[in-house]
């Protein structure tokens, strides 16, 4: 088995939306909002923004005021990768999918990323695991057929490019996490994983658990090791990319 720690979502810098998704740290519910695209797509963030409406009237939260969200993201494209609805994940072949070429059927895919807490907590920026693929198979963007360009960003995207791969994974064994688990503390100057939970994951290809940036996604160094943590979390995967709760 091998495993790998992907980021995915909206990032506080602005070239990738310039915010964060939000949370409710007690109950860990969240929205998971794409990060924002940089090239023409048929994804927007009209959806998204449904759920977020949703999400903060029940919180009794204000998108805008308590939470600031960019009002300038509605008119932006939004790269919709990983898409839980279809259960793919593309990524760029020649750079951080390559990696990925080297997984087969039953290797696994981690994402996490940084979330917005609505309500005060111990970190101003909430990292944690938001879903999960258990793999099924890869292709090359060339090698997919039209019917399937509407099952992921990177072949919904007008400007297709060929050297990208996309993954689908298992259904049932893979999907958004309906309440995401919290993995990261500030220590040392960034943000990382806990040190308690980099021990029982049995480490990362990158030193001390480090998570705050995404260029060079790490390897699990022991992943049965974390595929059985995992799943000591009762975690529930959904396949779709948001719920209302």
């Amino acid at each position: 088995m091998k495993g790998i720690l992907i980021r995915m979502g909206i990032d506080s810098t602005k070239i990738y939306g310039g915010w964060n998704g939000p949370v409710d740290p007690v109950s860990r519910e969240f929205i998971y909002v794409p990060l924002r695209a940089r090239s023409e797509t048929i994804d927007n963030y009209t959806e998204v923004k449904d759920y977020l409406n949703h999400f903060c009237n029940r919180h009794k939260v204000n998108l805008s005021y308590d939470l600031n969200f960019p009002s300038y993201l509605e008119n932006e494209y939004a790269h919709l990768d990983p898409d839980f609805n279809y259960l793919t994940y593309g990524d760029v072949g020649t750079r951080r999918g390559k990696k990925i070429q080297n997984f087969v059927e039953g290797d696994f895919i981690a994402f996490y990323g940084g979330l917005k807490p609505i309500r005060p907590c111990s970190h101003k920026t909430y990292y944690a695991l938001m879903g999960l693929y258990v793999i099924e198979k890869w292709k090359w963007t060339s090698d997919i057929p039209y019917e399937k360009y509407k099952e992921n960003a990177h072949t919904r995207n007008l400007n297709l490019h060929e050297n990208d791969i996309v993954v689908w994974a298992k259904p049932f064994l893979s999907g958004r996490l309906k309440n995401c688990i919290p993995i990261g503390e500030w220590r040392n100057g960034a943000y990382r994983v806990k040190q308690d939970i980099l021990y029982e994951w049995g480490g990362l290809s990158v030193k001390n658990g480090f998570i705050q940036k995404s260029g060079n996604p790490p390897l699990f160094l022991e992943p049965d090791k974390f595929y059985s943590w995992f799943l000591k979390q009762n975690p529930i995967l959904l396949q779709k990319n948001n719920v209302f709760y």
